[in-house]
């Protein structure tokens, strides 16, 4: 389980950009957009589906749209994200809004069809945990879709920092590959993944900055800074950063994990071998 102090700085962080969240969190918005679709490739007529880390909710409203007969809950570890999603329910009222941990859902166990899961794994200190959990309320043969930040996220930001001092200033995020350990360990079965690359560019990298507070994502969970970095520093960072401008802009890369994984029928399980999980290579692929 995440440490309290961390948890505690990542509820803030989202709550104090619960407001503003939706006019700055565009890759956000867009790796929901292609999730959605993704679940269209999937046959499915689920009664109960938990939208976790729901946000401003407006997945969930997505979610009650094209599933009309089933029940919605919208859960998120930030109270005034869920206040904004509020704000759109009256619209559907078959969502209901929950304040809760991807860690320890306060959910029944087997009474969820679907989970839905947008760029939220990233903030959770046992991946494992968050699947088992995941894997704990799915009925069988339940669906779990998600994406969350790989490797290369940031890889700019994290090189520019890194001429600065010595301090993480930017997460480390876990490999795809890693990721589907972490689901058959879990648990869950037929896992498959592929990642994609976005880019997002800035006039400088004050603006990127400005940008990761906008949406919550400015807490690092370990090895960080104490205090605030002085003039010098980010006179630093700035000169750092200008080595990757292309055509007068900064880019800011974005590797995003897309997957999907089922809870298993009664005595279904992943082939265990000396101890090992078992899957074949050719059902974690790379885009």
């Amino acid at each position: 389980m995440m440490p309290t102090d961390a948890r505690r700085a990542i509820r803030r962080a989202f709550d104090q950009a619960s407001r503003n969240y939706d006019c700055a969190a565009v890759l956000q918005s867009e790796v929901r957009r292609q999730g959605l679709e993704r679940l269209e490739l999937v046959k499915l007529a689920p009664r109960n589906i938990l939208d976790v880390g729901a946000g401003t909710g407006h997945a969930s409203i997505a979610l009650a749209r094209r599933f009309k007969g089933a029940r919605v809950a919208a859960l998120d570890l930030a109270t005034g994200m869920l206040i904004e999603a509020r704000k759109r329910r009256s619209l559907f009222t078959k969502i209901d809004l929950v304040c809760g941990d991807a860690c320890a859902l306060p959910v029944k166990t087997q009474s969820i069809d679907l989970i839905f899961c947008n760029l939220v794994l990233q903030w959770c200190a046992d991946l494992e945990l968050a699947f088992r959990e995941f894997k704990r309320v799915l009925r069988p043969q339940g669906l779990l879709t998600f994406s969350t930040f790989g490797p290369d996220t940031l890889w700019e930001l994290r090189q520019a920092f890194s001429r600065v001092d010595d301090h993480q200033h930017v997460n480390q995020f876990v490999d795809m590959h890693d990721v589907g350990d972490c689901l058959v360990s879990a648990g869950l079965v037929e896992p498959v993944m592929d990642a994609e690359v976005f880019t997002l560019t800035y006039d400088d990298v004050i603006a990127l900055m400005k940008d990761l507070k906008a949406i919550g994502a400015n807490t690092v969970t370990s090895g960080r800074r104490p205090g605030l970095m002085g003039k010098s520093d980010l006179a630093g960072l700035r000169e750092a950063y200008e080595n990757f401008r292309e055509d007068g802009r900064l880019p800011a890369t974005y590797e995003v994990v897309f997957g999907h994984a089922w809870a298993p029928l009664a005595g279904q399980g992943v082939a265990m071998q000396h101890g090992e999980a078992r899957i074949p290579l050719d059902t974690i692929t790379r885009r």
